[in-house]
């Protein structure tokens, strides 16, 4: 498993001989640690790593609703899906998704909080762990490059450059 951590804040280089030499200052220091996931097995392993090494933390796992998906999420072949009926196959898909996080996080001994929120995922991200005060946001990558990830983007790199606070971004 690849691990990369970013510091994207003036505020969290005030330390950095800690922030990067030493794993100590991430188990003393992180109190809170926000974990997006979708389903993929990128954030599945982004929450493992986050139970792993942050086993005292209070773990927030979150589930961002895109309704730019929408229009990807409903093939024409099958008709037009309306919006309400659209919200609670997401909302239904992001229950499936918790349960499958609360039992990884009850095979490492934790109770893990979940939340739902709607919007682009990227700004959603950083915008709910600046609100919530969240130490560390643990982040899955899908590894996207070149072309897929100039025409796609890459909600791993956004959140790192957007963060409030540190970021970890797992492979």
């Amino acid at each position: 498993m690849g691990v990369r951590r970013a510091i994207p804040t003036s505020e969290t280089l005030k330390h950095p001989g800690a922030i990067w030499n030493s794993s100590w200052y991430y188990h003393v220091m992180t109190k809170s640690v926000l974990v997006p996931i979708d389903g993929s097995p990128q954030s599945e392993r982004a929450l493992a790593h986050a139970l792993t090494e942050f086993p005292d933390a209070d773990i927030t796992v979150l589930n961002v609703i895109d309704p730019a998906s929408a229009a990807y999420d409903s093939p024409m072949a099958a008709g037009p899906v309306g919006v309400e009926e659209w919200y609670e196959n997401a909302e239904e898909a992001a229950e499936g998704i918790f349960d499958a996080a609360r039992e990884t996080a009850s095979e490492h001994g934790i109770e893990i909080e979940t939340t739902t929120e709607v919007g682009q995922p990227a700004r959603t991200i950083t915008e709910y762990a600046e609100e919530g005060g969240f130490d560390h946001i643990v982040v899955g990558s899908h590894g996207r490059s070149g072309v897929t990830r100039i025409l796609l983007g890459s909600v791993a790199e956004m959140v790192v450059r957007r963060a409030p606070c540190p970021v970890t971004v797992v492979r």
